[in-house]
């Protein structure tokens, strides 16, 4: 789906054909601009096979670091490959094309690498026109991304602009927690992810899907107690989005965590949004009766399923004509799960799990969410801050590109990212980074894991990289 697409609601087809509109005759203009390529992207497919093979190839199409590319004369140098996107981007799509592919200059094998696209190793033996349908989501990818600021480059801007800026939106992920002990379950070295190998999956999504959750519960209690929060404290990171709401230019916290530590740091509730719900309250699945979250901790630090009180309760109270069945196992488990849509009628009800409000994978994102980047922080926000995610699920990955393309973003977590253009990026420790930031504001972060006598080495992340910059602390 094309950028911001999930956000506005609006479908595009996810290819552009490179043998139809798009290559078979010479554009008449030198020129394209932006806005005529992209309307060119609505066009395309209009079969139901034309989607079904859109469809097949979004979900083949991958980026990757260009670095991971074995050199060769298949793949693009990395001048090769940003003069092919600025080209791509001054031109548009018809014209950029017909230059490359109609042409006959470059193979689309090659091209697909200047675009980081993970090339299918069993592609190899194939025909170059076999890399066109990945060619074509990579062109719709790449000239959707909004386009670097080239005024903001490092560390010290990015203080400026925490210092002049009035409308900060903060987009946070699990990065800003892992400080305090609570792991990045998607991170392959953590010590959840091992408990998740364990137990026979190899996708976080598994543990984290609201069917599965619902067919048997004691997989995800198994496994929950390792993300639940010691509310009692937070890290420098919730306390650096803390003093930018003190300072009155707080717009809004999206955060992608389901800990609730924003809420616990003082992040005011209209000023939050948890894209994915938390561990604030728990919610019976079947009658709907909710807790507070808290309620159920001891239960989930125990591994052991909660059981709704209300509806145990409803269980004691004689129901006339009906003998309630006994769990033959005698193991006090549930033989099957119940949902929000079974019926009890034949005698059979089992006691239901209240679960974690939580947005499990399958269930959509609250609908405070699209209201608030849609009627009210698009129009308002003058500067994105992301802190500690890769923005890899959506929707909350294409806020980047629904944002006004005039407005400074910068990115900080541990590891670039590259699907998505920040005019600065951060690489470290957030806590260090944002500690950092404060000082070159002039800004007093204090935080009892932060020592104010810490120096700081800021490098560029890599040789000529003059937007990508590594902050550390320094060693004594």
């Amino acid at each position: 789906m094309a950028t911001a697409a999930v956000i506005s609601n609006k479908e595009t087809p996810a290819v552009i054909s490179l043998d139809s509109e798009f290559g078979n005759e010479q554009p008449h203009s030198n020129g394209v601009k932006r806005e005529e390529a992209s309307q060119a992207l609505e066009m395309g497919v209009q079969s139901n096979d034309d989607w079904e093979s859109a469809s097949m190839y979004e979900e083949l199409y991958e980026e990757i670091d260009p670095d991971d590319y074995e050199p060769g004369a298949d793949v693009c140098t990395p001048a090769e490959a940003k003069a092919y996107k600025d080209r791509l981007h001054e031109v548009g799509a018809n014209m950029f094309v017909y230059e490359t592919i109609t042409s006959r200059k470059v193979t689309a094998k090659k091209l697909c690498t200047a675009f980081g696209v993970k090339l299918p190793v069993f592609y190899d033996k194939l025909a170059d026109s076999h890399y066109y349908p990945l060619l074509g989501v990579a062109i719709k990818h790449e000239i959707c991304k909004r386009r670097r600021l080239p005024q903001y480059k490092n560390i010290d801007d990015a203080a400026r602009l925490l210092r002049k800026s009035k409308n900060i939106m903060i987009i946070a992920g699990a990065g800003i927690s892992t400080s305090l002990g609570i792991p990045d379950f998607r991170s392959k070295n953590s010590g959840f992810y091992s408990k998740l190998q364990d137990h026979g999956f190899d996708d976080p999504e598994q543990v984290f899907d609201i069917e599965n959750f619902d067919e048997d519960p004691t997989i995800f209690y198994s496994l929950a107690g390792d993300i639940i929060p010691d509310l009692r404290t937070w890290s420098p990171t919730h306390e650096f989005i803390r003093l930018v709401q003190e300072k009155g230019k707080l717009l809004t916290n999206y955060t992608q965590n389901i800990d609730n530590l924003e809420s616990h740091a003082g992040i005011k509730a209209e000023k939050l949004v948890q894209c994915h719900g938390s561990w604030a309250t728990a919610t019976c699945r079947k009658c709907k009766y909710r807790v507070p979250g808290e309620d159920i901790f001891d239960d989930v630090r125990a591994q052991r399923v909660a059981v709704c009180k209300r509806c145990v309760e409803e269980l004691k109270a004689p129901r006339p004509g009906m003998k309630r069945k006994r769990n033959p196992n005698g193991n006090g488990k549930p033989k099957k799960r119940l949902s929000s849509d079974d019926d009890d009628s034949d005698g059979e009800y089992d006691i239901p799990q209240p679960g974690p409000d939580i947005t499990f994978f399958g269930e959509g994102l609250p609908e405070k969410f699209f209201e608030r980047i849609r009627k009210h922080d698009r129009e308002l926000v003058d500067l994105v801050i992301v802190i500690g995610t890769t923005l890899k699920v959506a929707p909350v990955s294409e806020i980047p590109q629904f944002i006004s393309p005039e407005v400074p973003q910068i990115f900080i977590s541990r590891d670039p990212i590259h699907h998505i253009n920040f005019d600065i990026n951060l690489l470290g420790d957030c806590d260090t980074i944002v500690a950092e930031l404060c000082r070159r504001a002039g800004w007093n972060l204090q935080h009892k894991m932060l020592d104010p006598d810490q120096k700081i080495e800021v490098k560029p992340y890599e040789q000529d990289s003059d937007t990508h910059f590594t902050v550390k602390a320094r060693r004594s």
